[in-house]
């Protein structure tokens, strides 16, 4: 843990550091192929809606013997509709039909209760409309498309209209590998799905809103100093805050991977993966278009304004000058040294010489 934190305050401090941005081109391009696979697995397979959001019936039955094959055997044959069932952790099981006219609710019941042997007026049963679940899901896409643009707008007076772009662009890529993974996977979606977009949304602005904020306190004067580009600045601000968004996505994903893996996987509470698998999926997709799209998506725009090009052009001129400078003088330097030592050379014997003569032929004793 000493070794992380020495590792965070030497990144914050800019003594170590990864380039976010000079490889930002390998990133775009990852996320482009996820996102494209997403939409391939949400064209190809679509989504698993739930009888919320197409309409339809929920039977939920007390402990029985009855396999989940064979319920969804028998639920089908009653019903003439394709049935999804779950076993729960109390023994029963949940039967959930979608698209049937909620009038035949009542005799699907009474058949369900004699295949599986159970008392008829101990299943439940939950009925949902179809024009009922359009509304819900119309609700859904107009609170999803109020908020974006109400963090589109946020974002644009608090930081400025290229930041709001970009981390529009950022919860569009984690949108979409959200709901692609659920085409993939074949989850059902619920109003639970829709909050646990909702909430990562949420916590991938907050990853984007760190890294947003430590990058407009560092250029605030940025023209007025020729020792970093603006691209090189959004690279420091990056790394600055990097342990620390790592660090809270680890800790957010360990509870949710809990719901997902151990709830929804090992014990079987199925009804626990509408919102834990878009947890997972949109944390993570979060963490990483913070780190990896948002940041360097602004650091493009930046760099097309006529400032910043200015600025990148005094930076490399400014560098090119002291390096030329510093080879100059490392040139001088070794010629003085070599002229120094040549004159050591032929002014010592002379001198040397000269003292040795003038004793010679004078003869001993005091002067005359």
């Amino acid at each position: 843990m000493s070794k992380l934190g020495n590792l965070g305050a030497r990144l914050h401090h800019g003594e170590v550091g990864y380039d976010f941005i000079r490889n930002r081109r390998i990133w775009y391009g990852v996320s482009i192929l996820i996102t494209i696979a997403a939409i391939l697995g949400l064209a190809v397979r679509g989504l698993n809606m739930g009888i919320e959001f197409q309409g339809g019936a929920v039977f939920t039955t007390p402990k029985t013997s009855v396999s989940v094959d064979q319920a969804q055997h028998d639920a089908e044959e009653s019903s003439g509709h394709e049935a999804v069932v779950q076993k729960l952790g109390t023994g029963g099981l949940r039967i959930q039909i979608a698209g049937i006219d909620t009038s035949k609710s009542d005799h699907i019941k009474q058949e369900l209760s004699k295949d599986l042997q159970v008392d008829s007026e101990k299943i439940n049963a939950e009925l949902v409309g179809p024009s009922w679940g359009e509304q819900i899901a119309n609700k859904a896409w107009q609170g999803l498309g109020i908020f974006m643009v109400l963090v589109v707008i946020y974002l644009a007076i608090a930081f400025e209209w290229r930041m709001a772009v970009a981390a529009l662009i950022a919860l569009i890529h984690d949108i979409t590998i959200t709901v692609g993974v659920y085409a993939l996977v074949g989850f059902e979606v619920t109003p639970g799905t829709v909050i646990g977009l909702l909430t990562i949304l949420g916590y991938s602005l907050y990853d984007t809103v760190v890294v947003f904020d430590s990058l407009k306190e560092s250029t605030k004067d940025i023209t007025k100093q020729t020792r970093w580009t603006y691209a090189e600045v959004a690279n420091r601000s990056i790394n600055g805050t990097l342990i620390r968004s790592i660090n809270t996505t680890a800790v957010a994903l360990m509870p949710v991977a809990g719901l997902l893996f151990i709830g929804g996987g090992v014990l079987g509470a199925g009804t626990l993966n509408d919102i834990s698998l878009s947890l997972f999926v949109g944390l993570a997709a979060g963490a990483y278009s913070s780190i990896f799209i948002a940041t360097p998506l602004v650091a493009d725009f930046k760099e097309r304004e006529p400032q910043m090009k200015a600025l990148k052009k005094r930076v490399l001129a400014k560098r090119a000058q002291a390096a030329e400078e510093q080879l100059v003088g490392a040139g001088v330097g070794s010629g003085a040294d070599d002229q120094d030592e040549a004159a050591a050379a032929v002014v010592g014997p002379r001198n040397q010489s000269a003292s040795r003569n003038r004793g010679r032929g004078r003869p001993s004793g005091k002067r005359r």
